[in-house]
């Protein structure tokens, strides 16, 4: 589940013991695009002064980048993270270089998240919400209030929230305010249209409780466009991401996706947060840098991805892999791993067919950003093993 408030950016210190650092066409409803970016049907270094060094030294190693270069002599990277552990990191490293391709799962099923999928299906786009805010531009009073709009969450009581829901949703509420009319009617055309697809699911009631704004206005782009692609260049161009910094799902799907693991035990978990930060179906926000969930009676063996139709749920399937993510893999400066969990943030990329073949070719530096937080999936792992 990604993070549920945006917070302070992390600023990094001067030590880090932990850290290793055309044409355009037209869209009837609800507003026109150019389509030089690709939508699905049914709509139609160079390096300069760079250097990340080996992990395992006591000095803090830090990407080096005049701030005055060009964005082309700009240092390119590519991170695997998932939605939460990393977003402190993202408006620092922003100073450093804006040419960062974010790879992100797209199997979290906790939180407002796993309401939206068990309501509309589809992937699951928390993680990548979480990242798009985190990228967005703050510079003016505009953007500022786009960025708080969409980072917005409703209450955690479920009536308070419905209201609260259709006071954003009609336009009343306060937190539309600095948002200008394009803008207004650009976000709330797409947040009608999520209302109208949950109206449309009669048989299932929406639970608003914790939902997140962002979260529904990204559904609502998705299914009306049919695309995950799509949605993120329509949330990266409302909420201002700089058109050098990409945000990729790991696998671009319409479908769901449903994350599992088994145990050196032999015992199955179906579910990324069954795995990470079970909840009960709890919609309360998860302190996932202290939470006092047990832990998992054996030690993770494998995670792969599952069958999320038809009568065998424990069926083993094998996605493919973005396209995009192979092409960046190939050519990007350096290849970082961030912090978090392994198994349900960085693994559920490197499972994928394609993606580790890619990096085991690469002669470019490969970083791995290791934590000293307590996380329940990797209680015993070492530093040795991960890499191993």
């Amino acid at each position: 589940m990604a993070d549920t408030c945006l917070g302070p950016p992390l600023s990094l210190p001067a030590s880090i013991s932990h850290s290793f650092i055309n044409t355009p066409n037209q869209i009837p409803f609800p507003f026109s695009l150019p389509l030089s970016h690709r939508l699905s049907p049914p709509f139609s270094m160079q390096s300069r002064n760079f250097s990340f060094m080996a992990p395992f030294s006591n000095t803090t190693h830090l990407c080096q980048c005049s701030a005055s270069a060009s964005t082309n002599s700009q240092p390119s990277l590519l991170v695997f993270s998932g939605g939460t552990a990393f977003n402190g990191v993202v408006e620092e490293l922003k100073k450093l270089t804006t040419r960062v391709a974010h790879v992100l799962p797209v199997s979290d099923d906790g939180g407002s998240t796993a309401e939206i999928v068990r309501v509309l299906g589809g992937p699951a786009v928390g993680d990548i919400r979480s990242r798009c805010l985190r990228l967005s531009d703050p510079s003016t009073s505009e953007a500022l209030a786009v960025r708080t709009l969409l980072g917005h969450r409703l209450p955690l009581e479920a009536q308070k929230a419905k209201y609260e829901w259709y006071e954003i949703v009609e336009g009343n509420h306060s937190l539309w305010t600095g948002v200008s009319k394009p803008y207004r009617e650009t976000i709330r055309a797409f947040l009608i249209y999520f209302q109208d697809q949950i109206l449309r699911r009669s048989d299932e009631l929406f639970c608003f409780s914790n939902g997140s704004i962002g979260n529904f206005f990204f559904a609502g782009a998705r299914i009306f466009f049919q695309s995950l692609d799509a949605a993120i260049f329509l949330f990266s161009r409302v909420s201002q991401i700089p058109t050098e910094s990409l945000v990729l799902p790991v696998i671009s799907t319409n479908d769901r996706l449903t994350l599992g693991c088994e145990l050196w035990d032999g015992t199955i978990i179906r579910g990324q947060n069954e795995i990470s930060h079970p909840t009960n179906g709890s919609m309360n926000p998860i302190n996932k840098s202290s939470s006092s969930v047990p832990a998992l009676p054996s030690r993770i063996k494998r995670v792969f991805y599952m069958s999320s139709e038809g009568s065998n749920l424990l069926h083993e399937v094998f996605p493919s892999v973005n396209p995009t993510v192979l092409e960046q893999l190939k050519s990007v400066d350096c290849i970082i791993f961030a912090m978090g969990s392994l198994f349900t943030s960085i693994c559920p990329s490197l499972v994928l067919r394609g993606i580790g073949e890619i990096i085991s070719s690469r002669s470019c530096p490969k970083v791995i950003i290791y934590w000293e937080g307590t996380v329940r999936t990797c209680l015993e792992v070492v530093i040795s093993f991960v890499i191993h």
